[in-house]
């Protein structure tokens, strides 16, 4: 495409960390705006953020007759709402603290007649601040905004492909603002034993294969990305042919492949799918999926 932008960015994690932290929270403000106005889906599907053409959406949201969305524009840096009535607004995405951010994004939803509440307590982060009181996590750099958003348009559509190819039971490719990440999911359509926990016990419901990526933290020093089976069957963590440089993580009890990894080789995409293909036919092999049943034979030619 003429003029097009790099397709995969760096993304240094030291080098954008604080942007990093602040959106994740401005992310999850947005997300449960989502998740409090929309009807439970399952595995927790209706909390879920979209990669669209400029970033971030909503979707629709049904309300009071009519329907409204939200977008994190990453291209102008601003935060949309847009009204079926045709009403539409904007914030500025620019340093400031959570708590500013949350203000100004209620305030921009009553002015629109939306009236909401949030639980402003972060959901999946140690130490969690009330999103309402939140000074601490207060930097926006655009530039790195831009680049992971730039990732996440290429991997949704990597991943679409490798969602198209599952008969099954599969989630859309949608981003999860608690762990901050880009996935997608395949079933295999047997319950799973129950887990302890609101989120976990009906996140891991049903059996599950995920891929996904994630831009890293902790011991993970960069980009990422992974799979992994639940509940994992035996030998799942030795059972792959891997691409160059990708690992299977005993604590995480998940395969890595570095996102650095991923930009330099020959062709990214196909890396990708390399990886995702390995990691989801070991465990469906293990498990004993219906991959007869489950799996498209080849692609349709139209």
């Amino acid at each position: 495409m003429p003029g097009a932008l790099e397709e995969w960015p760096p993304l240094t994690l030291e080098e954008w960390e604080d942007t990093y932290l602040t959106l994740h929270l401005w992310t999850q403000i947005v997300g449960k705006v989502r998740l409090v106005l929309t009807p439970l889906e399952n595995h927790w599907w209706n909390s879920a953020l979209y990669v669209n053409t400029r970033g971030l959406t909503t979707s629709p949201v049904a309300y009071d007759g009519g329907a409204f969305e939200m977008e994190f524009d990453f291209v102008s840096h601003r935060l949309k709402l847009r009204t079926s009535s045709g009403r539409e607004d904007a914030i500025a995405l620019a340093p400031k603290s959570v708590a500013a951010f949350y203000r100004e994004v209620l305030a921009m939803l009553r002015s629109a007649g939306i009236d909401v509440h949030i639980n402003p307590m972060p959901q999946e982060l140690p130490n969690p601040i009330p999103l309402d009181q939140d000074e601490a996590h207060a930097s926006y750099d655009p530039e790195y905004a831009h680049r992971w958003w730039r990732i996440l348009l290429a991997c949704d559509g990597v991943f679409r492909k490798f969602r198209a190819r599952f008969m099954g039971k599969s989630s859309p490719v949608h981003f999860f603002w608690g762990s901050f990440d880009l996935a997608t999911t395949r079933f295999s359509g047997r319950r799973a034993p129950p887990r302890k926990g609101i989120i976990t016990s009906e996140a891991y419901s049903e059996e599950c294969s995920s891929l996904g990526w994630w831009p890293g933290g902790g011991e993970i020093k960069g980009p990422a990305f992974y799979a992994y089976m639940a509940p994992e069957p035996g030998g799942y963590g030795t059972r792959s042919s891997l691409p160059a440089g990708a690992f299977y993580h005993q604590q995480m009890h998940e395969y890595l492949l570095m996102y650095d990894d991923v930009r330099r080789a020959k062709s990214p995409r196909e890396e990708i799918l390399k990886f995702a293909q390995a990691t989801y036919s070991a465990g469906a092999e293990l498990a004993k999926w219906d991959r007869t049943a489950l799996e498209r034979s080849s692609e349709v030619q139209v």
